[in-house]
């Protein structure tokens, strides 16, 4: 085969390619040439083949090799050395005019028929191999066979294209809110907006829309500090669903871990081009931080879209199958993902391409956290175990670049030893599954009990959730802010389905209703779906309104699934993920009562907020100066046998630390009736050392703050004293202030 020799400048002095950074990016030699790296340690001799914008294909062999990268030289149409300003320029763009921002590119085996010289290496008709760090992403051609396939299916051509990074970020800084203050929203960037009245048409569904005055308004006026975006890398359907004509909704089928995806794009900005859209993203990431909003991404680094071994490479499988996946000893794949694939997180070049991408979206695109799905798969060492000391939690834990930005893990995979919470090192949070368990018992599975007569449980385990599960964290040496609070998530019902269901009804998922779990902690009180019954839906509010306050009055870091503040339902499918339509999208028409949800929620932030507030700095950190002193419905301190007591479901907790200037008392009534209870003394807390405590006083006077229970929103600031009694309505949260 015939191969192009590099050309050479005006001195006579070839071309200098190097193995790093790996990507296309402005040579080493400032000398207007481009550099091309690729780890393809798959493929004996490797082409890069490419089209500048306005061009035709061209294809060029990489000759360098180190250590499985293939490099070598893209040079510039005009063989003239750049100044050293044009080359700065260039470089904080990371283009060349080589291969400037539009040129699409992507590679080929040597012998590949795509590269022989005999015909034209069209993408169109065959898929190239894509650029793993490519920061530009573009579908050439829809995939073949398919009626009517939408923007994402599985079979399209697609190509990497070069992108340029310079953007005016307008002296743009994180809120680098700390983790005791944050209150993260999970959301998706389509559906949160694609049906919201107040964000104009053309940005609805958009990353613009997300960062409209609309939205920012509404999510700082409800508290929250932080969204967290379901998959914005570019992502594929799976085979299945473009076979059903339905889509990946939510994006866990990862196609470049550089690129954000172009559906959320306006259309305006998909006109650009790859460009366009990771402009329109940079620009979502400045205007919510002038909100004051965090943006953390759910990243999915554990399995890609190439789907299964039998599918055809797009990109990782075709470099190095063996060197990207996992394999066990009889040549299959090692799937702990249960998505066909899992990425090899035991190759440190993986490890490399991993902390690469996180740089990339942290100093280029600033965004200031990551939740990272199935993460015990990326801390898996080459004989497929977990260990918390893996090479990539270390290399994370010790990156520059990466320091103080939140790290979030789903501490599960579906592998042997794959439920890792509490097990993740210091300076990551866990998705506390245990605690939304926890919750969904004492709120839903309990009732449920009761109502045909069984005693309900107690409380003991709930008081735990609580603390922040702070005793599964102490092990790893974290405290109770490295728990992720969460009792809804994209994945499972919605708040509002938790308490109107008791079964999944997934059947427009097309797949006999067999996906999405059967273990949902639910109670559909009574009734299943939509009730007429007045006293079925004043129920069903009241337990949301206890599951909210019981996540946000936990010590932790907790997380609202977008809506559920004011009620959004799912019509009992807990797993919508292949759902792209108004099932899953935020519905905004609210009726009043998802307004009373909503005020509700906003009340309980900001009562959270002020408790915050009033605490020192490092609360909770310091266990030693955390205050949470446990008493029973009579006021006395609880005991041994009353934690253990059948059907003891009514305590509560005072609630504040050394040094703080406000307390609080929880009183959480989990029995079907009223309950009298007894304020309790505070004197016998007092100890000589704890000078500024906020129980100073001999008793304590108590001030009603708030309770999801309606009969007492009009006793707000009523004040009640130590050792007086009280009723609380059944089955509800009161808060009170210490005085």
């Amino acid at each position: 085969m015939l191969v192009p020799e590099p050309r050479r400048q005006d001195t006579g002095r070839p071309y200098v390619s190097h193995p790093y950074p790996l990507g296309v990016h402005p040579s080493h030699e400032r000398d207007g040439s481009a550099n091309v790296a690729v780890y393809a340690p798959g493929i004996p001799d490797l082409d890069i083949v490419f089209r500048l914008p306005g061009g035709r294909w061209q294809r060029q062999r990489l000759t360098g090799r180190t250590g499985g990268v293939h490099h070598g030289t893209v040079p510039p149409a005009e063989q003239q050395r750049l100044s050293e300003t044009g080359f700065d320029y260039l470089r904080h763009r990371d283009e060349a005019p080589a291969l400037p921002a539009g040129t699409e590119y992507g590679f080929v085996a040597a012998d590949s028929p795509v590269a022989s010289r005999h015909r034209s290496p069209d993408p169109v008709e065959q898929q190239i191999l894509l650029d793993p760090y490519g920061k530009g992403l573009r579908r050439v051609a829809p995939p073949p066979g398919v009626d009517d396939p939408g923007p994402d299916a599985y079979g399209g051509r697609y190509v990497s294209v070069v992108v340029q990074q310079d953007f005016d970020w307008d002296e743009d800084r994180s809120p680098a809110t700390p983790w005791r203050d944050t209150v993260v929203y999970e959301a998706h960037v389509k559906g949160l907006t694609a049906l919201h009245p107040d964000v104009p048409e053309d940005l609805r569904g958009t990353y613009a829309g997300l960062a409209h005055p609309a939205m920012t308004e509404y999510l700082t006026s409800l508290g929250v500090t932080a969204v967290e975006l379901l998959p914005v890398h570019a992502h594929l359907d799976e085979p299945h669903l473009t076979s059903l004509g339905l889509s990946n909704y939510w994006g866990y089928n990862t196609l470049g871990f550089f690129a954000p995806h172009a559906g959320y794009a306006t259309e305006a900005a998909r006109a650009r081009g790859p460009q366009g859209v990771l402009d329109e993203f940079k620009a979502m990431v400045r205007d919510l931080h002038r909100a004051g909003l965090e943006v953390y991404l759910d990243v999915v680094y554990n399995h890609t879209a190439e789907a299964g071994q039998d599918e055809p490479a797009y990109c990782w499988r075709g470099l190095g199958d063996k060197a990207y996946y996992r394999h066990g000893e009889d040549g299959r794949y090692v799937d702990v993902t249960g998505c066909g694939n899992s990425v090899n997180f035991g190759n440190p070049r993986v490890v490399q391409m991993a902390l690469d991408s996180l740089r990339f979206w942290v100093e280029r695109c600033h965004v200031d956290g990551f939740r990272f799905d199935l993460a015990p798969e990326l801390a898996r060492d080459e004989r497929h175990r977990f260990t918390r000391h893996h090479p990539f939690l270390v290399a994370v834990g010790a990156d520059p670049a990466l320091f103080g930005t939140k790290l979030i893990a789903e501490p599960w995979d579906v592998g042997m030893g794959g439920w890792q919470t509490g097990h993740f090192p210091e300076g990551w949070a866990d998705w506390n599954d245990r605690f939304r368990d926890t919750v969904r018992d004492f709120w839903l599975t309990g009732p449920r009990s009761m109502s045909l007569g069984g005693d309900g449980g107690n409380a003991a385990r709930l008081a735990g959730a609580l603390a922040g599960s702070s005793d599964m964290f102490a092990a790893s040496g974290r405290s109770a802010l490295a728990s992720v609070n969460f009792v809804t998530a994209h994945d499972g019902f919605t708040l509002a389905d938790l308490v109107s269901y008791d079964n999944k009804h997934n059947q427009d998922n097309l797949e006999k209703n067999r996906d999405g779990t059967n273990d949902n902690h639910s109670w559909n009180h009574g009734v299943e779906g939509p009730a007429r019954d007045v006293r079925i839906r004043a129920d069903r509010a009241q337990t949301a309104r206890n599951v909210m306050a019981t996540l946000l009055f936990s010590q932790g870091v907790p997380m609202i699934t977008a809506g559920d503040e004011f009620g959004r339902t799912q019509r009992g499918n807990n797993n919508a993920y292949c759902q792209d339509n108004e099932l899953s999208w935020v519905d905004w028409r609210l009726t009043p009562a998802d307004r009373a949800m909503l005020a509700a929620t906003r009340s309980l932030v900001g009562v959270r907020g002020e408790f915050l507030t009033g605490q020192p700095s490092h609360f909770p950190t310091r266990p030693d100066e955390v205050m949470m002193h446990w008493f029973g419905p009579d006021g006395t301190a609880m005991t041994a046998t009353g934690w253990q007591t059948p059907g003891a479901r009514t305590i509560q907790v005072l609630i504040g630390s050394r040094g703080g200037r406000v307390a609080g008392l929880m009183v959480v009534n989990g029995a079907s009736a009223d309950m009298a209870i007894t304020f309790p003394r505070l004197t016998d807390l007092q100890r000589p050392e704890e000078d500024g405590h906020p129980l100073e006083k001999a008793d304590g006077v108590y001030s009603l703050v708030h309770s999801t229970a309606s009969v007492l929103h009009g006793r707000y600031g009523t004040r009640y004293r130590a050792g007086e009694a009280q009723g609380v309505p059944a089955s509800s949260v009161t808060l009170f202030r210490v005085l």
